[in-house]
């Protein structure tokens, strides 16, 4: 076996079906005691705001980027949003708009959502993107070369695009929905980490299902384990249909039961969305509230 089957068949996380189902519920048995204003405030400042349509442009880019440094201004009691997440031909728009310290320039990018192109293709778009003024770069896992098992090219690709992020974070997406099995998760999680991934990443929201609280139990178990054999910490991202404040509390209380407080500040624990800011504020409000 070569290193990367070696670090999957050396670890213990679990991929048995009714077991995750099981400690899943009982994990969510606890997220009561998490329905606060406190909560709501840390997941509010853990959102990376998105906007990934057909239909962007510069200026409606601008004017998303405008909102939240208006949010500073109109909400001044509330901590603002991790960062702003867009295609990676609008990383300039954001970095020239952005007003407010605190908030990240975030990008999607290398052939999102499929990761279907040329990894030349790939380094460029991560390259120009953040030499726009991305900080953060979500990725995607190579769903082809993992189902055939090419482990090595798989990894030496995200480490390659890891090698020209520099010092911006790299989000590895793993495509849960596509990955479908706790086996699967587990490898994908784990490949992903060994490969210098910053934050794993349950989905795209464009193809396949999104997250999934199972699927997130995996792949916070695989993060837990690979600290106590490393020592490095690497982040949890849950996207694709995470929109009401319940949802999100959900999420929160699985990081925080299995990772612990530690992991829930923005730097290990994001949530990418487009409307659950709007309803994080709504809680926290007291009333509908839709500013974003």
């Amino acid at each position: 076996m070569d290193r990367y089957q070696q670090a999957i068949a050396n670890s213990s996380v679990t991929t048995d079906e009714n077991v995750v189902k099981s400690e899943v519920s009982k994990i969510l048995e606890k997220t009561s005691e998490n329905n606060t204003p406190e909560v709501y405030k840390k997941i509010l400042n853990s959102i990376d705001l998105t906007t990934l349509s057909s239909e962007d442009s510069e200026l409606s880019v601008a004017k998303f980027t405008q909102r939240v440094n208006d949010f500073e201004n109109e909400y001044a009691q509330y901590p603002n949003v991790a960062a702003i997440c867009v295609y990676s031909n609008f990383a300039e728009v954001v970095d020239n708009n952005l007003d407010v310290e605190g908030v990240d320039v975030c990008v999607v990018a290398g052939g999102f959502p499929s990761s279907q192109t040329f990894q030349a293709v790939k380094v460029a778009d991560v390259a120009m993107a953040v030499a726009s003024g991305a900080q953060e770069v979500d990725i995607v896992l190579n769903i082809g070369m993992f189902n055939d098992g090419n482990y090595e090219d798989l990894s030496d690709e995200i480490i390659e695009l890891k090698h020209t992020a520099k010092t911006a974070r790299l989000k590895v997406i793993l495509e849960t929905g596509a990955l479908r099995t706790p086996e699967r998760i587990r490898a994908a999680s784990i490949l992903a980490m060994y490969s210098d991934a910053d934050f794993i990443k349950t989905s795209t929201g464009k193809i396949y299902e999104g997250a999934t609280l199972e699927a997130a139990y995996v792949m916070c178990m695989c993060i837990k384990e690979y600290f106590k054999a490393t020592g490095r910490k690497v982040g949890f991202k849950a996207a694709g249909g995470v929109r009401t404040t319940e949802e999100a509390v959900a999420y929160y209380t699985l990081v925080k039961e299995i990772l612990g407080e530690e992991w829930l500040n923005p730097s290990l624990f994001r949530i990418g969305a487009s409307s659950l800011a709007n309803n994080i504020l709504s809680s926290l409000e007291g009333e509908t509230v839709k500013f974003f």
